[in-house]
Formats: structure tokens, sequence, C-alpha cells
């Protein structure tokens, strides 16, 4: 085990880990803020939700398909393919030239990112006891908060100052550091006793997890929730998770073990850490609308804004790791922080158009806290109650688990909003008599109703532009509907992103606290824990 290596060389070793984090944590959050000037370069506006969508699918894919492969051959292998890929798919993406090879590049930019988070994330559990893993895994959540804070800003500012290209390039040679590190330092680790590899299964669980994702993405967005493509993802879905369970049943060595599920913990705090990704990406995702299309500040001003709530999760996730290796105890700062994430999502959802900026930026210093103090606390708590040759594919589903939520959450939530502003600027006009019934006005209603108009200033500016001296007031006006169903439709996405997490919260009383141990269990304790998931099967 790694474990009992030298303080200094676990030091080093995590150096490495934390510095490939952070390459495909920078590279992945630098996206955002420059992907609009680099649409507007290439091209292909219509494929523009593909160069996230497509780095989402592959990353979730890889990341629980090496669960198994790393526990049977040792993560280092793993980590250093997975920065290899990843940097070439970088490298790739800078010489894109048009947006379906970069939405191509995105995706070998995915399968490595897939490899890096839950590699790192496992590789913890083999250097640290669970007592210790409680610093590390705060330490591991603070690297992509940090991410968070400095690669929007760096991203806008590239695009701003340089050639686009770059985005995609600056953080290459910290990713070079980052495999050499890793080569020389991870230790290599001798494989388990050889075992099948479960094709089948991992076709199955492929097929599963990628129209489920698509579902959720394009669900009240390109399509109709009760459209045939959507329903045909769902029913697709279900077929093949069936499959799935059929088959890894029957397999000797099942890429997911279906006993896992069998412990309480494992599956409580998956489905806790679901319902963490539905809130935190809701929060992640929706505030911006509101900074910027109910406040109106610009998009440079709302990065700003949004930067306190990472860091104060950065804080809040290092003092709870810091905890947990100090007290030995978990449930508690679960406890605490759905608690107070929970009420910070209430607290955005009685916002209005007259919430202030350091208002705003202090609900979201609130949602932050919360989200930091419970954010490491699954894959932790999955990790102390899951037999140590099983720690790969355990972290793994964690990890997964939390962008089903997240997938699922921003989908539900871009559905509720989107429903409430059509339903809410349809009653206002109705009622409203200075609304001209005119063609005219007609399509310029038509026009502005689309949430993403509002956040759009330039655009916004431009139509007004173009509608007569003489009905601007009008235009004004409804201009002022929209900005009012637009607040009520995001304040009530918030609203059930607070309900939603609070059930996360009650469902936490439920987890079972096992003391965190001061070391790995001793093998034969560890050789008859599989046994038992085996006989489950």
């Amino acid at each position: 085990m790694l474990e009992h290596l030298e303080h200094k060389k676990k030091l080093a070793i995590m150096l490495a880990i934390m510095s490939a984090m952070l390459f495909a944590a920078l590279n992945q959050t630098i996206v955002g803020t420059a992907l609009p000037k680099i649409i507007a370069t290439l091209g292909g506006m219509e494929y523009y939700s593909w160069v996230f969508t497509m780095y989402m699918l592959t990353s979730s894919v890889t990341a629980i398909l090496v669960g198994k492969l790393s526990d049977l051959y040792g993560r280092k292998p793993f980590i250093l393919v997975g920065i290899g890929i990843f940097t070439v798919g970088s490298f790739l993406s800078g010489l894109s030239n048009d947006i379906i090879q970069l939405i191509l590049f995105r995706g070998i930019q995915g399968l490595g990112a897939g490899l890096i988070m839950s590699t790192s994330f496992t590789a913890i559990g083999d250097l640290f006891s669970p007592r210790e893993r409680g610093r590390w895994q705060g330490l591991m959540t603070s690297v992509f908060g940090l991410a968070s804070v400095f690669g929007p800003t760096l991203g806008g500012w590239i695009v701003d100052n340089s050639d686009w290209h770059w985005v995609f390039w600056v953080f290459l040679p910290v990713g070079l550091v980052a495999f050499f590190m890793i080569l020389f330092l991870f230790p290599k680790v001798e494989a388990k006793q050889k075992e099948p590899i479960d094709f089948l299964g991992s076709v199955m669980i492929t097929l599963t997890i990628v129209p489920l994702l698509l579902a959720f993405t394009w669900g009240g967005k390109e399509y109709d929730w009760v459209s045939m493509p959507i329903i045909s993802l769902l029913i697709g879905t279900l077929m093949a998770l069936s499959l799935f369970i059929f088959v890894e049943k029957r397999a000797k060595s099942p890429v997911l073990p279906l006993g896992l599920f069998k412990n309480e913990i494992f599956t409580l705090s998956n489905i806790i850490g679901f319902i963490l990704g539905f809130g935190m990406f809701g929060a992640i995702m929706y505030m911006p609308f509101f900074i910027q299309g109910v406040i109106g500040t610009s998009a440079t001003k709302s990065g700003f804004i949004m930067m306190p709530m990472t860091i104060s999760m950065v804080v809040a996730s290092t003092i709870s790791g810091q905890l947990m290796t100090k007290t030995g105890k978990y449930k508690r700062n679960a406890l605490l922080g759905l608690l107070i994430m929970s009420m910070g999502m209430y607290l955005q959802s009685l916002m209005d158009h007259e919430t202030t900026i350091a208002l705003a930026t202090f609900y979201n210093i609130i949602v932050g806290f919360g989200l930091g103090l419970s954010l490491p606390v699954f894959t932790l708590t999955v990790q102390n109650a899951t037999d140590q040759k099983l720690l790969g594919v355990a972290t793994s589903s964690v990890q997964l688990f939390r962008q089903i939520g997240g997938t699922v959450g921003v989908g539900l939530m871009g559905t509720i909003m989107n429903n409430k502003i059509s339903s809410n600027i349809n009653e206002s006009v109705t009622s409203n008599q200075l609304i001209d019934r005119t063609s005219t006005m007609s399509e310029l209603l038509s026009k502005i109703q689309n949430p993403q108009l509002l956040i759009n200033h330039e655009k916004l500016a431009d139509i007004r532009s173009d509608v007569p001296t003489e009905m601007l007031s009008m235009f004004d006006g409804m201009i002022e509907i929209v900005r009012k169903a637009m607040t009520d439709a995001i304040t009530d996405v918030f609203l059930v992103g607070s309900i939603v997490v609070f059930s996360g919260f009650l469902l936490t009383f439920l987890l079972k606290e096992i003391p965190l141990r001061q070391s790995q269990p001793k093998e034969k304790h560890l050789e008859s824990e599989e046994k038992k998931i085996v006989a489950n099967r």
C-alpha cells in the first residue's frame, strides 16, 4: 500500500496530483467566457452547446469506466494517459479551423479529463488513511474552486488582448510538468490478480449514461420534453440500464459491482451527491442570468460578482477537510453545509429587480460556503465505507452521480425558467392595455421573449435602435415586462433548488457515521469484504 510511504514522498506525490487537477480544471473553466468570441471567429453558432456537451459526455463516461480498471492496474498509468490525452486534446482544440473540429477535439479533452479527475481523487485513498483523507479531499476541491476563479477571468482577457488559440495552449506547460512529476514521483503499483475486463458492462453503462445526459441537456431547449427525440433517448436509457443490470449480475469482474448499492452509506452518499450536483450547477448556471438580465450588469462584472461565491467555497472546503481530519467526524459538516446552502438559495429566491449587487454577492457567498462545507464529505464517506480493493470504482461513482445530478438540475431548472417566463409575459401582455397588438409590436415581443437576449445588452440595444421613435416608450415597457417575468422565473428556480438541497439535508440525518479509520484495513479484512460483495450480487 502507498499509505506507508514517507510523509515527504506523499507530499511530493500530492503536489503532482494537484498539478494535474489544476491543469484539467483550468482548461475546463477558461473556455466559458472565451467561447462567444471563438464562435464568432469559427462560425457555427447553432452548434454552440455541443462544445460543452461533448466534453461532458466523454468525461462522464471515462470517469466511471476507469474506476474498475485503476483498481486492477493502479492509478499511475491512467492518470498519465489522462494527462497525455488531455494535452493532445487541448493542443488540437487550439488548431481548430471550424466548429466541428473544435467539438471533436473537446471530446478528446473530455476523455482525458475523466481519467484525471477520477484517478486523482481515488489516489488520495491510496496514499492516506480515511482520517487523513479529509484534509486532502478539501484541498483538492479547493484546487478546482481556484480554477473556477481564475480560469474565466483569464479566458476573457486572452480573447480580448490576444489570439483565441492561446485559451487552449496557455496551460500546456502545466500539463507537461504534471506529467513528469507523476511519472517520476508516483510509485508503480503491481497489478492485482488478473481479472477479465467487463467490456459488455462498459458498453451498457456508456449506453445508459450518454442518452440520459443528452435528454436532460436538450430537453426544454432544443426539443420539447414530450418530443420524439427526448422520449426516444429516455426509453433508450431505460433499456440500456435494464441490460446493464442483467449483464453486471453475471459478470465475473463487473465494471460497477451492484453489490455496492447494498451498502447503505454508498447508496445514500451517491443520492445526496446527486442532489448536491443538482443545487450546485443550478446556482452556478442561473445566478449570472439574474445578475446580467435583471440587475443589468455586464458579463465581465457578472464574473467578478460570482467570484466571491467560488472563493467562499474554496475557504469552506479547506476548513471542512481540516475539521474532518482533526475530529474524525464528517456528518455534521455535511448537515451544516447543506443547511447553509439551502438557506442561501432560499434567500436568492427572495431577490427582485431592486436587489443590489452587494446583496446578491452576499447571498452567493452563503451558497458557496455551504457548498464548500459539504462537497468534500461524500467522496470521503464512500471511501471510508468501501473495501480498499473497490476504491477506484466507488470514487468514480461519486463523480458520476454528481455530474448526472448537475445535468438533470440544469435541464429541469431551465425548463422551469423558460415556462415561467413565457406564462408571465403572456399574462402581463394580456392584462396591459398600453401594449399595442399591431404586427410590428407582436414581432418585437416575440424577439425579446428569449431570456438570453436580456443578458446580451449589445443586441438588445441594436433591436431598440430599429424601433420607431413613437414606439420607444411602448418597447421599453415591454422590456420591463420581460425583465419582471425573468425575475420571477429565476427566483422560482432558486426556490426549487433550495427545496431540493434541503431534501439532501434531511437525507443526511439517515447517513450512518462510521469513525474515520487511522489506517487502511488489513488485507485479510479486505478479502472477506470483497467476498461479501460478490456473494450479494
